[in-house]
């Protein structure tokens, strides 16, 4: 029996004893892996949703705060001398109660008042130290700001203010206005975090100083340097100044605490998430106690293809979120994203900025005549030759149909003319019938250009006009050529 079985059997016993050893040696490394994964991925994640929570918070009021800026009603109700308050109230009331904003003011530079929803608030002085904000904005280098502060309309509830800076059709600075929102939207967004995830989050200013925190929060001391542990990586936490989370931990009470750390430039405030590692790990150790003979196996298998499934699905839900499907560029949306943050280096920078958007000339011609395999092909190869044509430091989007639209940093409207005009050289010598099969002889195509540069202080929509002005100067000039907007 066992000369018939023995080597059935002496293998079953190297696998019991082989799947003993690495179920052990896998507790170990799950235990570090735990610890790692919560600190270098679970938190944060935590931190990155609720910093996006945050950023989608303040988000609205900065658009809504950036329409009343440029409210030609607001402007010139402030140049005609303000004669009827009452319209200013009517109009701050309405912009509170549409956008449930808990506050929304207008400054007059002029007569120094200060209005709101209800009517005349006071008058700003220079040397008031409550209103030391404004003569900031005043002097401020972008559009508008984003702090926290007491609301004095209000009865001094703390606030987060949008401040946004009002001109003229000259450009001569007028005032303030915006919107403010209560910081219980924060506290209320912190306990179902909480509660989710099962982990502590608060807030501490950059002195270190705990600002905001859950219903639950059980720390004691008011300030990083007196509490009890953490105050052993206090020094770390505060001198980050950048987003970037940093991943630190300390000895609690209970044993390890990690901790992921962020700072919030809108709010100038460091985000604080952290976690015990016990209450992980003790589970771990009874499921693989009482599943070691059963079910570690299938456990680790089913593990592994729901984490290849999770990364293969966040992979292809990341890039359809931001990539055009056609020509793999980035799509219109994640675009707008990019260009907002290249705008504002630009202007802290002080460095020339282009945008150069442009179209295939014809193309309806060509999917009409040789089918829309044959158009996508097109777009593709433009795309590609785009691509390989531009800077490194270069954008492009698809912008829609056949439009593209490329965004050149730290480029004058000279150099970005030249090299507009080089790209359209590239495809217009290009013969598009060397890599596909879908059509026979030479197939040649032309693009019209239309370029612009960034000028100070001028919105998004202003720029992309102008060189959309441009594109329409070339192509009805008979196209296949570049043009640019003064």
């Amino acid at each position: 029996m066992f000369k018939k079985y023995g080597l059935l059997v002496w293998l079953s016993l190297i696998l019991i004893a082989g799947f003993v050893f690495t179920t052990f040696a896998s507790y170990i490394v799950s235990r570090d892996t735990i610890q790692q994964s919560i600190s270098e991925q679970t938190l944060p994640l935590t931190g990155d949703n609720v910093y996006s929570e945050i950023q989608r918070d303040i988000l609205r009021p900065v658009f809504v705060s950036s329409q009343m800026a440029h409210d030609t009603f607001l402007r010139d109700w402030i140049l005609n001398g303000e004669e009827d308050q009452e319209l200013i109230t009517k109009y701050l009331k309405e912009i509170k109660q549409k956008n449930n904003a808990v506050s929304s003011f207008l400054i007059s530079e002029k007569s120094r008042n200060y209005y709101h929803s209800e009517g005349l608030l006071k008058k700003i002085k220079e040397g008031d130290p409550r209103d030391s904000w404004f003569f900031r904005v005043k002097n401020l280098k972008t559009q508008y700001e984003t702090n926290v502060d007491l609301d004095q309309a209000n009865h001094d509830t703390v606030t987060i203010f949008v401040n946004y800076r009002i001109f003229d059709y000259q450009g001569e600075f007028l005032g303030a206005t915006g919107v403010g929102l209560t910081l219980d939207t924060l506290k209320h967004l912190i306990d179902s975090y909480q509660k989710r995830f099962d982990r502590k989050i608060f807030f501490v200013d950059q002195k270190g100083k705990v600002t905001l925190n859950g219903s639950n929060f059980s720390k004691t001391g008011g300030s990083l340097q007196a509490m009890s542990g953490i105050q052993s990586i206090s020094d770390k936490i505060l001198s980050n100044h950048s987003s970037s989370s940093s991943h630190l931990e300390y000895m609690g009470n209970n044993g390890t605490v990690l901790l992921n750390s962020r700072y919030i430039p809108e709010l100038g405030w460091y985000l604080l998430v952290e976690q015990e590692t016990n209450a992980d790990i003790k589970p771990l150790q009874n499921i693989f106690l009482l599943n070691i003979a059963i079910s570690a196996g299938i456990t680790l298998l089913i593990a592994g293809i729901v984490l290849i499934s999770v990364r293969r699905y966040q992979t292809r839900l990341e890039k359809s979120a931001s990539t055009d499907a056609l020509t793999n560029l980035l799509n219109r949306h994640a675009f707008d994203f990019v260009f907002q943050q290249a705008l504002l280096d630009s202007e802290r920078t002080r460095q020339p900025m282009c945008v150069i958007l442009f179209d295939v000339d014809f193309f309806k011609k060509i999917n009409d005549k040789q089918g829309h395999m044959v158009g996508d092909h097109v777009l593709k190869e433009v795309a590609a030759i785009a691509k390989r044509s531009l800077r490194e430091s270069d954008v492009i989007c698809r912008w829609g149909g056949e439009e593209f639209l490329v965004l050149l940093k730290n480029c004058t409207l000279e150099k970005s003319t030249s090299i507009a005009e080089n790209l359209r050289n590239t495809i217009a010598n290009n013969d598009f019938s060397r890599t596909t099969d879908l059509t026979r002889g030479r197939l040649s195509v032309t693009v019209s250009m239309g370029v612009a540069q960034c000028r100070e202080n001028e919105s998004e929509d202003s720029v992309f006009e102008r060189a959309d002005l441009a594109l329409y100067q070339a192509k009805e000039n008979g196209r296949n050529s570049v043009y640019f907007s003064e």
